[in-house]
């Protein structure tokens, strides 16, 4: 069945739209002017030399990478046990338990950026990576439990049963059936948890210090308190983070499918 001709066409729009601002921001991360001018006047790399020698901007990119590497385990591992664990409930007990997994997503970070801040004021979490990387990891939960449920849902349950019939534990029949199924899954959850929190600014706002500064704090810092161009070369550096991994699981995903063709 065809496309319409009509969806074709907003489908470009819409790409065009997200792209649009990518392909201003990276040619200004080249200029060589002092604050920000399209098109650039000249070009160098000045920005990008600041980037990774400045002390600011590097122990922000290690902090946001260290962050985010912790919120993906941490969502990984708990994303994938929520998964399947909603796979094995009854209807109506799994429609309230993916409601309440997925809440993340439909309130308001706001919300939940001050929730998290009251309660990790007490418990002695604010101004900590740990602390940021524990909240990041409520935000990209979601994403990994999403990801892993598609997967189990499309995985036959006579497989599983058929293991546990053999004799095989419980833990047995999830190493060497459940996992390797649901892995594609597990693999896209991990990278979309990376990358929620590698772009995440409004918890980490919140829960910020001088030592806890993610590389999305320190450009808003960099907008809000002075001009820096600098900012522009970050972008760039966020765009390229983000989209990378996403086009190498699309790559992989579609080598794996025609393979399997």
């Amino acid at each position: 069945m065809t496309a319409r001709p009509w969806l074709k066409i907003v489908a470009v729009l819409v790409g065009l739209f997200l792209t649009v601002p990518t392909l201003v921001v990276i040619p200004m991360s080249f200029s060589s002017a002092k604050t920000f001018r399209f098109p650039p006047g000249g070009w160098s790399f000045e920005w990008y030399e600041r980037l990774f020698t400045s002390p600011e901007w590097t122990t922000a990119i290690v902090n946001s990478l260290q962050v985010g590497v912790i919120t993906a385990v941490f969502a990984t591992v708990l994303g994938t046990a929520a998964a399947i664990g909603v796979t094995t409930l009854g209807e109506r007990a799994r429609g309230l338990a993916v409601g309440f997994l997925l809440s993340p997503i439909i309130i308001p970070q706001i919300l939940i950026a001050l929730v998290i801040f009251t309660t990790f004021l007490r418990i002695g979490l604010t101004g900590s990576l740990f602390g940021i990387a524990l909240a990041h990891t409520a935000l990209a939960l979601p994403f990994v439990v999403i990801a892993v449920t598609a997967r189990l849902q499309g995985m036959d349950p006579a497989l599983r049963k058929a293991g546990g019939s053999l004799g095989a534990p419980p833990f047995a029949v999830f190493r060497k059936i459940t996992l390797p199924l649901a892995m594609p899954g597990v693999l896209s959850g991990a990278v979309l948890a990376f990358i929620s929190s590698f772009d995440e600014v409004v918890i980490s706002l919140f829960l910020q210090s001088p030592t806890a500064i993610t590389l999305p704090v320190q450009m808003f810092n960099s907008v809000t308190v002075q001009i820096d161009p600098t900012i522009s070369a970050a972008s760039s550096l966020m765009v390229l983070v983000v989209s990378v991994p996403i086009l190498l699981a699309q790559v992989v995903g579609a080598r794996r499918g025609s393979r399997g063709k």
